[in-house]
């Protein structure tokens, strides 16, 4: 479809076919997706007035589509998200003791608590991002699906799914693990490597899921399937059921990337968790092994991005610094916040920085707890004090 967009109004990842008004004689070498903003500023300074777009082409990412947030908008999303976390995890909670207790689960809340979060997404998906990348240590149960469910509705979006979709992925989400609150805790919470007999224990969670899933009044048959297949494998070495290949819906191998993502990123009270960089390198391992799905892999590292909003990165001045703002141009030059002196092992004045338009960048993804600092402490002083 082309459309005339006047140069005031041309963003990074329009497709521009040709020049529609203009006060000079200039001429396009070739039609193609707008890179940089540079071109948008050297079409101006020819004199274009209009070009015409291919909205068929155009590759706008997340970041494009909306204006650049000041710090107090910001703050006050995070806040609104980790609000939705808590509420979330106070949901969670009870849906664990009823089923211990072998009470049916009643869906309201649950549907309740997803809706804010997919509203969340659709509207702020870098607040939640950030929020889940503040966790206790001690709370991995609760929160390990709240945030599977937060990953499964940011990928869903990141896919253009249709919100009512993404609804029904983000129930099933929210549902998947229930299972494990019948396993026992010396299995379930066993800080070393299981034993053969234990991981056959634990793999029957997915039974019990399914299982307390199924007879849950309301429940639809995208979210049981969601949550049915998150441990299944394309070469048909998961479970429980060993579904493989064309066999394994696109929904559940999403849910398998996001489940296997936040386990892998997840600090716990015997396990430390991985850099992001680190986890997006195992699942391009696990897809080598034929676990998961190379496109979706693809597809959920481009979703989450290299240094996502919340993160914490060492830069190459040897400050710390939490990610503000992605860089939709270059994702490795985010708009950062610096808070602490590697060098000297002390808190800094902070700074604004963006990467883009400094000598600073980034060496690497840090984690808090590798210089014994608590990345709640450092969220909300950094991202939530306005």
């Amino acid at each position: 479809m082309i459309e005339e967009v006047k140069i005031s109004e041309l963003v990074v990842g329009y497709y521009v076919v040709d020049i529609a008004t203009q006060q000079n004689n200039y001429s396009l070498s070739a039609p193609g997706v707008i890179k940089n903003k540079d071109v948008i500023n050297n079409l101006e300074n020819k004199g274009v007035t209009s070009v015409l777009v291919d909205k068929s082409k155009t590759v706008l990412s997340e970041a494009n589509s909306a204006p650049r947030k000041d710090r107090q908008t910001i703050a006050k999303e995070v806040k609104e998200a980790k609000a939705i976390f808590d509420q979330s995890k106070t949901i969670q909670k009870k849906v664990f003791a009823d089923a211990l207790a072998g009470c049916d689960l009643d869906l309201a809340p649950v549907i309740e608590a997803t809706n804010k979060t997919v509203d969340a997404v659709f509207n702020s998906p870098d607040s939640l991002a950030c929020v889940v990348n503040i966790r206790e240590k001690d709370e991995y149960l609760l929160e390990h699906s709240v945030a599977v469910c937060v990953y499964m509705s940011i990928f869903a979006r990141h896919l253009k799914m249709p919100e009512k979709v993404v609804q029904h992925l983000a129930i099933g989400a929210f549902l998947h693990d229930v299972g494990k609150i019948m396993i026992p805790d010396e299995i379930l919470n066993k800080p070393g490597r299981l034993t053969d007999e234990e991981f056959v224990i634990m793999k029957t969670h997915a039974n019990h899921s399914i299982d307390i899933i199924k007879k849950t009044p309301g429940i639809s048959k995208l979210s049981l399937e969601v949550a049915a297949l998150h441990h299944e494998k394309l070469n048909g070495g998961g479970y429980p059921h060993q579904v493989k290949g064309d066999d394994i819906s696109k929904f559940g191998r999403m849910i398998a990337v996001c489940d296997i993502f936040d386990a892998l990123t997840a600090t716990r009270v015997y396990k430390e968790g991985f850099t992001h960089m680190k986890a997006f390198s195992i699942l391009r391992e696990l897809v080598k092994e034929n676990h998961l799905d190379h496109t979706l892999v693809e597809d959920f590292i481009r979703c989450i991005g290299s240094f996502p909003v919340g993160s914490l990165v060492q830069l190459n001045s040897k400050k710390l610094a939490v990610v503000e703002q992605r860089n939709s141009e270059d994702p490795t030059k985010p708009t950062v916040r610096s808070f602490y002196s590697v060098k000297l092992r002390h808190y800094l004045n902070t700074q604004n920085i963006d990467l883009s338009k400094s000598d600073d960048f980034i060496v690497k993804s840090v984690r808090a707890d590798d210089f014994n600092l608590n990345m709640r402490e450092i969220t909300e002083l950094l991202l939530m004090e306005g």
